[in-house]
This record gives structure tokens, C-alpha cells and sequence, in this order.
């Protein structure tokens, strides 16, 4: 049964911007044009969703998360309270080099971003993979693997349920 998605009465949904069936976006939202949004995910207070970004199907992001031009999240995805994504290796004010100059951050299928973590732009995260709480992703991580610390660095892996099923010493 297809079911109308829901935006509460203070968040913004710009014009072209597209929302999937079922999705719910609460309190104090803004979802800006021509972004796409799967159907069937949440969208906790106060998330941001920026121009032209691309989000998958069944994807959860939690209260305070921006999502900035350049970044896609696929099917799946999870974004804890106020993870925090980038898209400027070398941002200033003064001297703004606009949206071509962006780095591109993938997040894959099934890939969970622990409670304020923060993606360093231009990398991709794996399938399934775990960023723990307060991680800074600085590289590219590897499908199923679990990575904490700042700067972030692989401590294990875990599956498809997030269980941890080897750790490294």
C-alpha cells in the first residue's frame, strides 16, 4: 500500500525538490531544490538536506545533520545526532570557490555514521561500514569495516546487522 510522505508544518521543502513515499521529515527541516529524497526514510529536527543531493531509499538521518551539495547517501544509510558532513577541503568566506570545485563524498549501502562523526570530504564509506561516535574520517573506508579515533583508523569488522565480528588489536 503506497503511503504519502509526511513534512511537518515548520520544515521547508523547496520547489523540485523530490520526496519518496512514506518518507517523514519532523520538525525544522529544510530540504533545498532539485535534492532527491528515497522513499520509506526519516529525517529527524533540524536536518538540512542541500541542493542536488542525491539520498537512497530506508535512510535514517538523525536530529542536526547537514547534508551539503556533493554528498549521496545510498540505500540504507544511517546518520547519528549531529554527524557533521564537509565539502571544501580549503573553504573561506572571502573567497568562495562555488559548487564545481566540491569534493564528492559517497556513503554506501547499509553504512552507519556514529553520533558526532565527522566526514572529511572526497571519500567514499563502504557497504555496511561502522563509524563510531566522534570518529574524523580523513580516508576512504573499506566495505564492513568498523573505524574509530580521530584521525579515523580501521579497529574491526562488522556485518550487514552491525555485530562486530573481529576486532584488531
Amino acid at each position: 500500500m503506497m503511503q504519502q510522505s509526511f513534512v511537518h508544518e515548520s520544515s521547508y521543502v523547496d520547489e523540485g525538490a523530490v520526496i519518496g513515499e512514506d518518507t517523514k521529515i519532523w520538525h525544522f527541516c529544510h530540504v533545498q531544490k532539485e535534492a532527491k529524497i528515497g522513499s520509506h526514510c526519516v529525517l529527524g529536527q533540524n536536518v538540512n538536506i542541500a541542493n542536488h543531493v542525491t539520498i537512497g531509499d530506508y535512510v535514517k538521518i538523525q536530529n542536526n545533520v547537514s547534508i551539503y551539495e556533493g554528498v549521496e547517501l545510498e540505500d540504507g544509510v544511517f546518520c547519528g545526532p549531529s554527524c557533521v558532513f564537509t565539502n571544501d577541503l580549503t573553504p573561506r568566506a572571502k573567497f568562495p570557490k562555488g559548487n564545481s570545485n566540491y569534493k564528492k563524498t559517497l556513503v554506501k549501502e547499509g553504512a552507519s555514521i556514529g553520533a558526532n562523526a565527522t566526514i572529511v570530504c572526497g571519500h567514499t564509506i563502504g557497504r555496511y561500514a561502522m563509524i563510531a561516535a566522534g570518529a574524523v574520517v580523513t580516508h576512504d573506508v573499506p566495505d564492513y569495516a568498523l573505524v574509530l579515533g580521530v584521525p579515523a583508523k580501521v579497529a574491526g569488522r562488522v556485518d550487514e546487522q552491525g555485530n562486530i565480528v573481529e576486532k584488531y588489536e
